[in-house]
Parts: C-alpha cells; structure tokens; sequence
C-alpha cells in the first residue's frame, strides 16, 4: 500500500476537471445560444460561419441598396411624368398655333407660354436630384467625345444612344462618295439651280426662298430665305434682271424675268445628305455601318452612336480614330460581391437634349415644324420612362431575390454557430451528473491511504 501517490485520487481528480470543463462549457453554449464561443470549438466551423456571415450582411445591405435605387429612379420618374404633361401643353399649342384661324399677335402671345414651358423643362432638368445627385442633366448617361473634333470626316457631334455599348475608344470612317443633295419640293419663281455658296456651312432640311415684288421699285425683286421653323435666315433686294441671287448661304441661279413675268413666288427645296458611316471598337471590330440617302435630318445612327452633320461632311473616304465613350452610368451594387452590380443611365431631359430648345410657333411655319419635333421630344422622353419602369421592376425581382439568399445563408450560418439546446442540455445534465459523481469518488479515495493506519495498531 502507498500514500505517496495516490493513484485512484489522481484519476478520480483528473475526470472531476474533465467533467467540469465541459459542463462549464455546455453552460456558457447554453447561455449565448452558440454552439461556437471562440475559434476553439469549431476553428473550420468558425471560418466557414464568418465567410456565410459576410455574405449575409453583403445581400441584406444589397437589397437596401436595391431599394435606394427604386426610390432614385421613381424620383426621375415623376420628374419626367411632369415634363410629359409639359411637352404634351406644348403640343397642343403649336397645333392651335398651325391654324389659320390664329392671327401674327395670336401666335405671337402662344410663343411666350411656349418660351415659359421651355424654360421649366429646363428647370426640372437641372433640378431634379436624389441625395444631391442630378438625374436628369445628362451628368449620369453615357457620353461621347472626339478630341480631334473629327477634323477628318466633319462630323459635328456625337452622342450615345444605345446603353450597353461598352466603355471604348472607337473608330469612324466615312465612305468615298459623301454628296449634298438639292431636291426641289415646289417651286414658282424663276429659280433654275441652287448651290451652297463657296466656303459656306449650311445645315440639312427644308428651306423656302420667297420673292416679292419690291414695294417701292417694281423693277426689283426682294428675296428671303427662311429656314424649316420659318426663321428668317438671309434676305437680299435684286433687279429683276438679274441672274444670280446669294443668301443664307446659297448660290440661287435666277432667269431674266424681264419677258413678262415678275419672278415673285415661292421655292422650297431640301438638303440632304448621302454617305456611308462605319464604326469599329478599339479591337477593330465593326460595331455597326449605316448607308444614309438624301437624308434631311442631319443625323445617321451607326452602332449605338448618333453622328450629327451638315453639308460640310467629308466627300472622300476618311476615319477618325478617336471617338471616347465615357460611362458616367449610376452604378447600384445589389449583390454581396465585387462586380454584382447593375448600371442604369439617364439621358439629357433638358429642351436640348429632347431636340426642341429652338421651336418658335410664332410663325405658322414653324408651328408645323414644331408638332414634329414635340412627336419626336414626348417620344424620347416615353423611352426613357420605359426605361425606367423596367429597371424599377428588375430591382423589384432582385429584392425578393436576395431576400431569399439571405434567409436561405443564415439557415446554413446557424446550423454551424448556433447550439442545438436540447442537445446541449443533455449533454450538459450528463456532465453535471459525472462531476458530482467525480467528488464523492474523490472522497472515497481520499479514504483508501488512511487505511494504512490499521497495520501501526
């Protein structure tokens, strides 16, 4: 018998203090709900928990992200409802303005209400913004610009209209063969040919020439040129006799009216344009080429790219290799990681932009020019609603998307974190039983050396 050592006491000790440890264990699991405390309960488990947990958060912020976008886009939206209803007042003007029975001071006060919507378009452009952020002003659309100016082809100006071209350094050429092309509409003076005049610039669509007899010298003609909004663009006082009468641009090669006639009447003709435009990105491949023919409206859509020009568009074949889209698209990040984005652009909504900062119904002329361009306004701006709309419900979809990631990750987060307390809870009565037992033991072989004392009797 020893009592130097005691072996059984030893061992009782050693299980009393496993026991212990792992009911304080169980308890501190059942006080916090979690099955892992600290990395050394599960260090794998606590990795993979963490790595879930970012994902989590990530996908509930993206939903508010999500939701903040909403609220951005209904807030252009509505502006743009407004504008709707602006452009649709204007409309109604010009048609009112278009009839007869509308005298010069009629249509001259109808103008003041068109110059006063106008100005609001323009207002609700600028104005409109969602945390400080315009919307409408053409800060957060795609743009286009040529640091050469197109110095090649004399192409005026660019713009983006298709989205989802991609951020790129593009090429356009402009095929051989560019002409300007005079078609007479009708035609009751004694005009036998036009001609822009040498180093003069002038832009497409329809002119009208008018003679009249001079008020003061019937042996005089007086010209004037008006443009396709009626604005009076250059005006000039001829004999009769004469041949050739220069305005606005234009060479007009004019009859001796001398035999009879007085050569007063009305001429309108058009000027259009024939081409061929190529674009290609910055790894040379074609994006897009459009053929125009005698067209009037001085714009040719070519891959996404609007190209405006007038009459001094190249006659050769030529490029210019320096077409820049820059993407200042609103970018919403509705995803838990890097590149989980969606990016909206909104064009300009300003009177510029829309393509209708120079209408003047004053004139009856331009009333009628005016209808088609509001057309043309209130239709871009129901694209761009469109847009919009359908952007709102994809993020609407997206939502209910992450909504379900979410719930779905922290489903699989808990059964690695969280306790399963019934479990533990048994496990926990066991443990508290073994440690109880583990101290009567303890006792028990604290007894056995004192045995040792019978063999000293």
């Amino acid at each position: 018998m020893r009592i130097n050592h005691n072996i059984a006491a030893l061992n009782t000790y050693r299980q009393l203090n496993s026991a212990a440890g792992a009911q304080s264990k169980s308890m501190e699991k059942l006080s916090s709900g979690l099955r892992i405390n600290r990395a050394g309960d599960d260090a794998a488990g606590l990795a993979i928990s963490e790595k879930m947990r970012g994902q989590i958060r990530g996908l509930d912020m993206a939903s508010k992200n999500a939701q903040d976008g909403i609220s951005l886009i209904q807030t252009a939206e509505g502006a743009l409802n407004e504008t709707h209803s602006i452009l649709q007042r204007m409309r109604e003007l010009s048609v009112q303005s278009s009839n007869d029975t509308s005298t010069d001071a009629d249509r001259a006060e109808i103008q003041k209400e068109v110059a006063q919507l106008k100005e609001e378009i323009d207002r609700i452009s600028e104005t409109t913004e969602f945390n400080t952020k315009n919307l409408l002003d053409g800060s957060v659309a795609k743009t286009a610009n040529s640091a050469t100016s197109f110095a090649n082809t004399k192409i005026t100006g660019v713009n983006v209209i298709n989205d989802n071209l991609k951020e790129d350094t593009y090429t356009v050429a402009l095929a051989a063969g560019a002409t300007e092309v005079f078609s007479e509409v009708s035609d009751t003076t004694d005009v036998s040919a036009i001609a822009i005049t040498a180093g003069s610039t002038v832009e497409m669509g329809t002119y009208t020439l008018e003679s009249t007899e001079n008020a003061t010298d019937n042996t005089k003609l007086d010209y004037v040129l008006k443009d396709a909004d009626g604005k009076q663009i250059g005006t000039t006082t001829l004999a009769k006799t004469a041949t050739t009468a220069a305005l606005g641009g234009f060479d007009f090669t004019v009859a001796d009216s001398s035999g009879g006639t007085t050569g007063a009447g009305t001429l309108k003709f058009t000027v259009g344009q024939t081409a061929t435009f190529t674009v290609t990105d910055s790894s040379g491949t074609q994006v897009g080429q459009t053929t125009i023919t005698n067209d009037t409206t001085g714009k040719a859509n070519v891959g996404g790219l609007e190209f405006t020009f007038n009459s001094d568009l190249a006659t050769t074949a030529v490029n210019d290799a320096d077409v820049k889209i820059n993407d200042n698209s609103l970018q919403f990040q509705i995803g838990a990681n890097e590149g989980q984005t969606v990016k909206l652009a909104i064009g300009d909504m300003d009177t510029n932009g829309l393509g209708i900062n120079s209408i003047d119904v004053s004139n009856k002329t331009g009333a009628q020019n005016a209808i088609t361009k509001l057309d043309s306004a209130i239709q871009s701006v129901s694209a761009e609603r469109s847009k919009l709309g359908a952007y709102q419900n994809r993020l609407e979809h997206t939502i209910n998307n992450l909504g379900t990631s979410s719930e779905n990750l922290t489903a699989a987060e808990s059964r690695i974190r969280d306790v399963d307390m019934a479990k533990e809870m048994m496990d926990q009565t066991k443990n508290s039983i073994l440690s109880q037992a583990a101290q009567a033991m303890l006792a028990q072989a604290n007894q056995q050396p004192q045995g040792v004392l019978q063999l000293l009797r």
